[in-house]
């Protein structure tokens, strides 16, 4: 149950009498300091103490009930704050400014939370940096970010699941299903991990249809509904008949498609109740049971600064990272027995989805033939290039 914590002075206008006093210097020392857009929500589950265990804050740069990347992150707090001795504490729509450091820092003063999960992109660089580095007995565990060695503060790191396998197997439906051939993709930013769900969506649709295109249109921020939903009637008044997408709410794309009376693959989250006709899959992630592993972790007493825990953390498939959404009414035995069978290699580690030769959309080889960049390749977290059969500009 979430009860709303209660402070009668507003934590914003808190932490700004203190950045305004010249006491702020020892911040770091005596973690004083707090703010939050609204007050955090928190989940407490019952102990023989009144003290819990471990307080975990998580935030986010969204509504927890987007259908989406937002939502993902809350259901996992949702797993471990069922955990026995665990307190979670959490705080939506924090944009990716400023903001987020007081956020932190409220929940680690006013709050107590020695384990926070700040899960936006654009947290990682300077914000979490800034307050890790202030905060040396706090431990931050970002997702998506790439943490480096000697260079990022030894309290800091990164998660973030091989997506992109699902994303090849909904990219093989979506190639078996399409009459056109033309699949459509409204995607956020441009940064590797947007474009790696491209490139494996579009891998996965051509493996099995070698003349499908995936056509591309970047957005430019995480969420833009107007954008979102102008982006796929234009596809599809282009001829798209399966849409996907990689933004922070598939909820406008996904209806889009469905009123539009074509097909859809989802991401994050199970988005089969908003297009019952059209839902083919999706690609959504499983953040419980990373989440667990790092409680289980934290409470064995170990920590990221003496290498009791992993700084950079990957999975996949096999990892139970993300999974696939059930299959729709629309895909037939044939298609299910093709993506079954891709979903199998996953799990035995048998699939490379970049093998070479592999050329970008410009024509240029971007992977050599013969050479095989592994999940775990650093390569592919820094990717900047979209694959042949992609139509469309990264910017």
């Amino acid at each position: 149950m979430k009860d709303k914590e209660p402070f009668f002075i507003p934590r914003r206008q808190v932490i700004r009498g203190i950045l305004a006093s010249t006491a702020f210097g020892v911040t770091s020392q005596l973690w004083t300091g707090c703010t939050s857009t609204e007050t955090p929500s928190t989940t407490t589950t019952p102990t023989a103490s009144t003290t819990p265990d471990l307080t975990i804050g998580f935030i986010f740069v969204g509504p927890k009930d987007d259908f989406g990347y937002n939502q993902s992150h809350f259901q996992g707090e949702g797993v471990i704050s069922k955990l026995p001795g665990i307190k979670t504490v959490d705080e939506a729509n924090v944009p990716e400014t400023a903001t987020v450091q007081e956020t932190m820092l409220s929940m680690i003063n006013q709050n107590g939370a020695t384990l926070l999960f700040p899960t936006s992109f654009g947290y990682f660089d300077p914000h979490i940096l800034k307050i890790a580095k202030e905060n040396p007995k706090v431990q931050f565990l970002h997702c998506g970010g790439l943490y480096k060695d000697g260079v990022h503060p030894p309290n800091v790191g990164s998660y973030y699941g091989y997506i992109d396998e699902a994303e090849y197997i909904a990219g093989i439906v979506a190639g078996l299903t399409t009459k056109s051939g033309k699949l459509g993709f409204v995607a956020a930013k441009p940064i590797p991990q947007v474009l790696r769900n491209i490139n494996s969506y579009t891998l996965g649709a051509r493996s099995v249809n070698p003349k499908a295109t995936v056509q591309v249109i970047f957005t430019g921020d995480w969420s833009i509904p107007v954008k979102e939903a102008e982006a796929a009637n234009s596809m599809v008044d282009q001829g798209v008949d399966v849409m996907t997408c990689h933004v922070d709410s598939p909820k406008v794309v996904i209806e889009t498609a469905e009123k539009r009376k074509i097909f859809s693959t989802g991401y994050h989250v199970d988005q089969s109740q908003l297009a019952p006709n059209g839902f083919l899959t999706g690609s959504e992630w499983d953040w419980g049971t990373v989440y667990t592993k790092y409680v289980d972790e934290v409470k064995a007493g170990k920590t990221l600064a003496d290498g009791g825990i992993p700084h950079l953390v990957r999975g996949g498939l096999k990892e139970k990272f993300c999974k696939l959404s059930p299959y729709g009414a629309a895909v037939s035995a044939a298609t299910k027995k093709e993506a079954d069978a891709a979903l199998a290699k996953f799990m035995d580690g048998t699939q490379i989805i970049y093998a070479g030769e592999i050329k970008d959309n410009t024509g240029k080889v971007v992977i050599p033939k013969g050479v095989k960049l592994e999940q775990t390749n650093p390569k592919l977290e820094q990717m900047d290039w979209l694959v042949e059969g992609v139509v469309g500009k990264i910017g």
